[in-house]
């Protein structure tokens, strides 16, 4: 991308605002961070940077990756690369008393509000009151779920002229990743920034899959126009990322809803039966994978280091790594993979298992075994379901400390899962020690711990990053004990969630498509399901309520394929035929 190129020369050259758009792999990012170097390079203060913002870690992570090609080690220090939420974040720390806040803070987690929402959503009848006991969670308790980070520093900001001059004084060039995607809030402040310093907006103005999100919407793009009346560039469908394929074509072909009819470079599929019998899953991806890889070694002279496979949503995801963990019914050889889902209940449960960690005496052991069973309570009511079942635990937990015994199943089985764990010591070795908490789980054979002991399957905490474990690692060399465990996770998970958590992929990953948003790989499997309803077997690749065209399941569909910069391999059903790929030969 070294070649002169007229338009990426004016978004050098330009001075005041600007928007750069363009698809996949068109250089967006690449041109922002040699603007970025530029300014560097023309001085600043100390204390200074330019700040670069995205709404993922996925894509902090793709910057940073990219920031070590166009800067020298000195210039890599001045670029702030953030999320929005870390971003936020600092500025909730350092000043949300001005809001009334208590001046300490603490992150809400997501697995956190769900389990103290019930998980319930905006369609639920008692959200309003939730939105209500959030706010106050905040207000009294410095305890801010991530939802209220953007409006609460948003209206710090128009409310502290002074706050807002020196964070303009500190970042004079700030560029926005994913420009589309800013939701109302995160808006409104670069809106409030722009008078003080340069804005560089980077948007895909087909790539906006996040429109169901409050204050979302084609809009934004207008806004951005009218508010900051920038240099506008667009860089059309050139291609850096696969250049040597036609995957953007082939996916540019998918949302124009119109097929060559000829086969694709980089783009391929394979064929399965849906149906009599159940395919084995594992038998399907493995065989997917080898022929992916295969592909990959004929087009590339470079071993692919990240692979992802992608598929519709959570449910589909959780099958798709139980079949590759080889569990029943699609045995076989189990593949290496990491999972990305809706984590909530694996969280929770993975604070259960780092309860367990922790020392016990077990004259208390009544006691651990009531915390327990409200630790299991929290994580089965964060998913919204089994109110039953967690009033049941808490009533029961509520006896236990009131000093009646009880034995029942699960009672009987914590009290012998506590003193086993406690009599055999655990040696040291976070990643060790946590698998015998799992296999102990496993083997009380109670169906509340063995569904703890699934959601540790799904979690694999240790390869979310090493805080999980260096944390845990530090409670053992200062204590010979993980003393402190559940707090040990906690301040990991939040450094993992929200603050600085960027680790590139490596190896296999799994996910939907809208975590796959911003995140790139050698090669991608994508997975097509036959849906069976009431009125048939459908496509999973046509989103429901998506009517023809189909202009929504396109747009994510192109999303997933352009994940791959060497080769995107569709794992297709025989049938039912798919609306989207009608035409298509691949």
């Amino acid at each position: 991308m070294n070649e002169p190129c007229p338009l990426r020369d004016s978004v050098l050259a330009c001075e005041g605002h600007a928007l750069v758009t363009g698809g996949p792999g068109s250089g967006k990012t690449t041109i922002a961070l040699r603007k970025a170097v530029k300014r560097i390079q023309q001085g600043m203060t100390p204390g200074q940077s330019a700040l670069f913002l995205s709404f993922s870690r996925a894509a902090v992570a793709r910057i940073l990756d990219a920031a070590k090609l166009e800067a020298t080690a000195a210039e890599q220090e001045q670029p702030s690369i953030q999320t929005f939420h870390s971003f936020f974040w600092d500025i909730l720390k350092a000043h949300a008393y001005l809001l009334g806040a208590p001046r300490k803070l603490s992150i809400l987690l997501p697995q956190d509000e769900k389990a103290l929402s019930g998980g319930i959503d905006d369609e639920d009848d008692e959200w309003d009151q939730w939105l209500i006991e959030r706010e106050r969670l905040f207000r009294e308790e410095g305890r801010i779920a991530f939802d209220l980070f953007a409006p609460n520093a948003t209206r710090l900001l128009a409310t502290s002229s002074h706050l807002l001059s020196s964070l303009a004084r500190r970042h004079p060039i700030i560029i926005v990743d994913e420009a589309q995607d800013t939701g109302q809030f995160a808006w409104q402040c670069v809106e409030m920034l722009a008078p003080h310093a340069q804005i560089v907006c980077l948007a895909d103005l087909e790539q906006q899959i996040f429109d169901y999100l409050p204050g979302v919407g084609p809009e934004r793009i207008a806004a951005i126009r009218a508010a900051l009346h920038p240099l506008e560039v667009d860089l059309g469908t050139q291609n850096h990322r696969s250049p040597d394929s036609e995957i953007l074509i082939f996916a540019n072909d998918i949302l124009a809803g119109q097929a060559r009819g000829a086969p694709y470079k980089g783009v391929s599929s394979f064929s399965y039966r849906p149906e009599n019998p159940t395919p084995n899953w594992n038998h399907v991806l493995r065989r997917a994978i080898a022929q992916l890889l295969s592909k990959i070694r004929a087009e590339s002279d470079s071993r692919p280091q990240t692979l992802a496979i992608l598929v519709s949503n959570n449910r589909s995801a959780l099958r798709m790594s139980n079949a590759l963990n080889a569990i029943e019914p699609n045995v076989g050889k189990a593949v290496r993979h990491k999972l990305l889902f809706d984590e909530a209940e694996a969280l929770l449960s993975a604070r259960f298992a780092a309860f367990l960690l922790e020392p016990k005496d077990l004259a208390q052991l009544e006691l651990d075994v009531a915390a327990s069973m409200e630790l299991i309570a929290a994580a089965r009511r964060a998913t919204g379901q089994a109110k039953a079942a967690v009033s049941k635990l808490l009533e029961q937990a509520g006896k236990i400390r009131g000093g009646k015994t009880l034995n029942i199943n699960i009672v009987k089985a914590l009290r012998g899962l506590i003193a086993g764990l406690h009599a055999d010591g655990f040696t040291g070795d976070p990643a060790t020690d946590w698998l015998t908490v799992k296999y102990a789980l496993r083997a009380t054979g109670q169906n509340e711990l063995l569904r703890v002991a699934s959601q540790l399957d799904f979690l694999v905490a240790f390869r979310r990053g090493h805080r999980v474990s260096a944390g845990l690692a530090n409670e053992w060399l200062r204590d010979g004990a993980y003393t402190n465990a559940r707090l040990a996770l906690d301040q990991a998970l939040a450094q993992e969630q929200i603050l600085d958590g960027i680790e590139a992929p490596a190896g296999l990953q799994v996910m939907n498509f809208h975590k796959a948003k911003g995140k790139q790989f050698d090669g991608v499997v994508i997975v097509r399901e036959a849906r069976r309803t009431a009125a048939g077997v459908q496509s999973s690749f046509v989103w429901r309520g998506d009517d023809v065209p189909h202009p929504k399941s396109r747009k994510v569909l192109r999303v997933g394929v352009t994940r791959a910069r060497i080769h995107t391999l569709i794992v297709d059903p025989m049938w039912p035929a798919c609306p989207i790929l009608r035409g298509h030969k691949l």
